[in-house]
């Protein structure tokens, strides 16, 4: 199924894409025939992934620096792409989160999570999706959730909250824009260990048997997940739409992934917020 050419001639945004799994679905993407382009907030970041990109695969690959959290920046960005050519995918991989407790949560720092993770997908999409209803082009969108949309998750509650909405963007417009050519999905990982997520969502003294509690015991391989992607955005999908793939190894069958939060110690989580507060 993954011959060269499944992504030939596909023209990819995703967001997030100068690192961890936004790269590795970036990488998978370009070996498959697709252009790609990458954004983030830091341009830096992205130019070094990018170079490595282009050194592994020859393909193109474009960045560009965007706070999604705007929605006039995302505007921008989008009518700058579209100068050169229309998308044909979008991925909504950006996103932020990390744990606490919800009772000590300010407004700000649940803004933070909520903003790029709901306001930022739902954006993107709706830049996206108004050109390519404008210019009669079909599309797909490819949202980047969590099982905690199954199962709600203690301790990252604004995250949950912003997953399991934009999963609601994913089944309602599929409905919505089905008719107009095109799709929208989504995908639930469960433990694909990143330096940015683990730093943020398993630091020092939390406990670490969560990959033996897993049932298959072990965590995901990034290309893992790359493939996942690279199968729903490509027409050989073109049936799979408003739905959510899960790819966890069955964790969430057994645990929503916060349970031992549950027993931590406020001298545990008072040190946790002095370090978040340092960072």
């Amino acid at each position: 199924m993954f011959e060269t050419g499944l992504l030939k001639d596909k023209r990819i945004l995703v967001t997030g894409g100068g690192s961890g799994l936004g790269a590795a679905m970036g990488r998978r993407f370009l070996a498959l025939g697709a252009e790609l382009v990458i954004c983030g907030r830091k341009l830096d970041r992205l130019e070094a992934t990018a170079s490595e990109m282009r050194e592994e695969t020859s393909g193109k690959v474009t960045t560009i620096a965007c706070d999604i959290r705007d929605g006039a920046a995302v505007d921008s960005m989008m009518d700058g792409l579209w100068r050169e050519a229309p998308l044909d995918i979008l991925v909504n991989n950006a996103a932020a989160t990390f744990i606490a407790q919800s009772e000590h949560l300010s407004f700000r720092a649940a803004d933070a999570i909520l903003a790029p993770t709901l306001h930022g997908a739902m954006y993107c999409t709706l830049a996206a999706g108004r050109r390519w209803i404008e210019g009669n082009h079909n599309g797909v969108v490819l949202s980047i959730l969590s099982t905690s949309t199954i199962t709600g998750r203690a301790f990252t509650v604004p995250s949950a909250m912003a997953k399991s909405a934009v999963l609601a963007m994913t089944k309602s417009l599929a409905v919505e824009w089905g008719p107009k050519g095109i799709r929208t999905v989504a995908i639930a990982p469960g433990p694909f260990p990143t330096a940015g997520a683990s730093g943020q969502l398993r630091p020092e003294g939390r406990d670490e048997g969560w990959t033996a509690r897993n049932p298959l015991g072990r965590t995901g391989e990034h290309s893992e997940l790359a493939d996942l992607a690279s199968f729903l955005i490509s027409d050989r999908a073109g049936y799979v739409n408003g739905e959510m793939v899960v790819i966890d190894g069955g964790a969430h069958l057994r645990s929503s992934g916060a349970e031992d939060l549950l027993r931590w110690t406020e001298a545990q989580w008072a040190d946790q917020r002095a370090a978040r507060s340092k960072g």
